[in-house]
């Protein structure tokens, strides 16, 4: 009987330990556009959701999402919901930086979106150097696992601008202690700068957030994390990054390069890791 008690136990152990794992991932699914003859969105899109599904995304957020890709999404990732808006009109207009989760893992409590900008963060506008205007949603999430509370945050840099780019990963760090105190912060994006930049730094070497990469036992890191459809791929670089504060520890780190039919979903790959809390 004792023998049985402890392998109850330790199956129990084994079972809270696996429960407080999560899959957290950014994905630039490339804009729908006429121009990707041949690898349309209307192609691509479910070999695109069917990636997500089949790797365990559990909470993930999407750059170059516009309103209908926003609800495709939702439409072929049953039992996920989102939160974001688009960045032209606060609405639907424009790049959503949205916020997906699976319902049954996260309860969504408050979220939101600002502007990156120096002059006006809750209105429709370019901030410093930009060349378009650029977002960061975000939300508290409660953990159905544990109740314990985070920040998941998800933005998209400017391409352009080198001041806007720096300057918006300020921003970001003050307002995740704005908006969520001293709760652990999860921040994703792609943010248009590898590990060498100004911008990159601003962010990985603040003694607030840590780079997934840096810190993962496990790398998965075939190539680059932008492809160009195939033309732009590099043995190594990431443009596209997840951030993270404590508690989370981080088991594993992925580029994940699936094609179908020898075409990528996205010009860029999902970047992917497993957290746990500690």
């Amino acid at each position: 009987m004792k023998k049985y008690f402890i392998l109850a136990a330790a199956l129990c152990l084994s079972y809270i330990s696996y429960a407080q794992d999560f899959i957290a991932a950014t994905y630039n699914i490339r804009q729908r556009n006429t121009v990707d003859t041949g690898n349309m969105w209307v192609d691509r899109k479910v070999p695109l959701t069917n990636l997500i599904k089949y790797h365990g995304f559990d909470i993930f957020g999407v750059q170059e999402a516009f309103h209908d890709q926003v609800q495709d999404l939702k439409t072929l990732l049953p039992g996920f919901d989102y939160v974001g808006v688009g960045r032209d009109d606060g609405a639907q207009e424009g790049e959503h930086s949205a916020i997906y989760y699976n319902t049954n893992r996260f309860k969504a409590i408050k979220s939101g979106t600002f502007w990156l900008s120096a002059t006006d963060t809750e209105h429709p506008n370019k901030g410093w150097d930009a060349a378009l205007p650029r977002i960061c949603t975000w939300g508290i999430f409660e953990d159905k696992a544990n109740k314990k509370r985070f920040i998941f945050m998800n933005t998209h840099f400017d391409h352009i601008g080198r001041t806007a780019r720096t300057e918006s990963a300020k921003l970001i760090l003050a307002k995740a202690k704005e908006f969520a105190k001293d709760l652990p912060l999860i921040l994703t994006g792609d943010f248009n700068v590898d590990e060498k930049d100004e911008a990159y730094f601003t962010l990985a070497k603040s003694n607030v957030v840590t780079d997934v990469h840096e810190v993962s036992p496990l790398k998965y890191e075939p190539n680059s994390s932008f492809n160009g459809w195939g033309k732009s791929l590099r043995a190594s670089g990431r443009i596209d990054h997840i951030f993270i504060t404590k508690p989370f520890q981080v088991k594993k780190y992925g580029i994940l390069t699936d094609t179908y039919l020898s075409k990528f979903p996205s010009d860029h790959f999902p970047v992917v890791t497993t957290l746990s809390w500690k």
